[in-house]
């Protein structure tokens, strides 16, 4: 991750590669938002405007030479969109705008970020935003490439609360959240040969290790052990490929904490659909179908860094979906932890499977309150696009998730459980089927889950669309894995440790 500091300088004085400064719409043209650039540039650079192309939109990225009287080899003007009505612009703005001229800078060593932060929340997105643009996945790449695509290395942050004990603590968040969202896109972008059940539990351990979290405890049950264990969901998905499923078991326990909390992450290292197989086309996306489980890993080792007064508990329910000789049928029943069977109707439809077991599993331990996060469901996509993640589950739960969501800049939908869909997952075998009627498959999938959890307080976040970006990079989002949930998640947490 970038090395950030923060600079009560005047930015034109700073040597970079680049400086950043914002550029917003107005109704007279394009202004440029950078109160310590020479005037006479700013007018030049307003009158050059329409012809270098520059709206001021948001999340729009252009580079133009910096001039003389700027000590940045060239200046990147970001695109803030329109002020708000107090003339201010809002944190996820400020996010995207400094996450899309960061991520622009692939291949330099150095910028200065200079945009407009009225306060040291606001100051704390620029930096947030920054620190998500500065990555890249390069584990792959040949030596020259990985140069070539490898984000900024250093970043400084002009601000006038530079020295602010306030303005430190915000900086010291984003660095904990930026380095949270980058683990999370490292595993989901991890190709399934060297990423599957037994291998991440291995990168669990060392996530853990490196970071030198302390109060976290792991604790694993391996394929023998789920068998015996009475875990169906994970033993029945897992038993077609070589590769055994595993359960994960994270915890931060803080003393005196204030609620514990469940978190229980979808881990399918590789989903071919099983014997009801997926088509070819786009199969190699579903690498990614791990992201829930990532997500939770990374939630908890970033409340641990942050201290805060959450137990949290973590529950990574990982396996791979292979159609070998020995894989679950359409038509098998599975016993999930608890003695619920399920009739497998579609083994396409596995990711619940496992969720139940990690379900059960969290239920059993006792917690305040259950959030699932899980790379659910294709009617996800159908519903909300790939952008926006569904959020269900008990209505005071699903809103909070909301809440969240919101307060951190991530694009989440509460979605309702209408009990009539509940019919669909009858099944004349078991004591539930795992796939419903055609019509929204997402809500039946949420409430397949909802039957694992009794009456414990609980929500359900569907990241099927948001957790891969298979298109074009935007924002402080790569192409590739994105980290979405992450930070609701931790939102989350931080919430329930302020509540009374």
């Amino acid at each position: 991750m970038a090395d950030l500091t923060l600079t009560g300088k005047n930015p034109t004085s700073l040597t970079a590669d680049a400086l950043v400064v914002g550029t917003c719409s107005t109704s007279d043209g394009v202004a440029v938002v950078a109160d310590q650039l020479p005037a006479a540039l700013v007018e030049q650079l307003e009158t050059l405007a329409p012809r270098l192309g520059v709206t001021g939109a948001r999340q729009e990225v252009r580079t133009v030479p910096a001039g003389k009287d700027v000590s940045a080899d060239v200046l990147v003007l970001t695109g803030l969109g329109e002020r708000d009505a107090d003339g201010t612009f809002d944190r996820e703005t400020l996010r995207g705008a400094a996450g899309a001229a960061v991520r622009s800078l692939a291949g330099s060593r150095s910028a200065v970020v200079a945009l407009p932060a009225v306060d040291e929340e606001e100051l704390g997105a620029v930096v947030e935003g920054a620190l998500l643009g500065a990555y890249a996945y390069t584990a792959y790449r040949e030596e020259k490439a990985a140069t070539k695509l490898a984000p900024v290395e250093t970043l400084q942050v002009a601000t006038p609360f530079a020295r602010s004990a306030r303005a430190k603590a915000a900086v010291a968040r984003a660095e904990v959240l930026a380095a949270a969202v980058h683990g999370t896109r490292d595993l989901v972008n991890t190709p399934a040969n060297d990423l599957y059940p037994a291998s991440f539990v291995d990168a669990v351990k060392s996530a853990v290790k490196e970071l030198g979290v302390k109060g976290v405890k792991v604790s694993v049950l391996d394929d023998k052990q789920l068998a015996a264990g009475g875990y169906g969901g994970l033993t029945g998905v897992g038993q077609g490929s070589a590769r055994g499923p595993r359960m994960v078991k994270l915890s931060y326990s803080p003393p005196k904490p204030t609620d514990k909390v469940a978190l229980v992450g979808k881990g399918i290292t590789f989903d071919t659909g099983g014997i009801s197989i997926k088509p070819a086309a786009n199969m190699g996306a579903m690498k990614s179908d791990m992201a829930g489980a990532a997500t939770v890993l990374h939630a908890v080792l970033a409340a641990a860094r942050l201290g805060l007064p959450v137990a949290v508990t973590g529950y990574l329910c990982l396996a791979e979906n292979m159609p070998g000789s020995n894989a679950t049928r359409p038509g098998d029943v599975l016993t999930i932890r608890g003695g619920k069977t399920v009739e497998v109707l579609n083994t396409d439809a596995e990711g619940r499977l496992v969720m139940a077991d990690g379900l059960v599993s969290a239920v059993e331990d006792g917690h305040d309150v259950v959030l699932d996060i899980a790379t659910l469901t294709g009617a996800q996509m159908v519903a909300l696009g790939k952008r926006v993640g569904g959020v269900m589950g008990t209505d005071d739960v699903r809103d909070e998730v909301k809440v969240a969501a919101d307060t951190v800049g991530e694009l989440f939908w509460p979605m309702p459980l209408p009990e009539e869909l509940a019919d669909g997952l009858k099944s004349k075998t078991a004591d539930i089927a795992n796939v419903g009627e055609r019509w929204g498959g997402m809500l039946s999938a949420g409430i397949f889950l909802q039957s694992f959890v009794g009456d414990t307080p609980w929500a359900h976040l569907d990241i099927a669309g948001p957790s891969f970006n298979d298109a074009g990079a935007f924002g402080y989002t790569p192409v590739g894995g994105t980290g979405v949930g992450l930070r609701t998640l931790v939102g989350f947490l931080e919430g329930r440790g302020t509540t009374d």
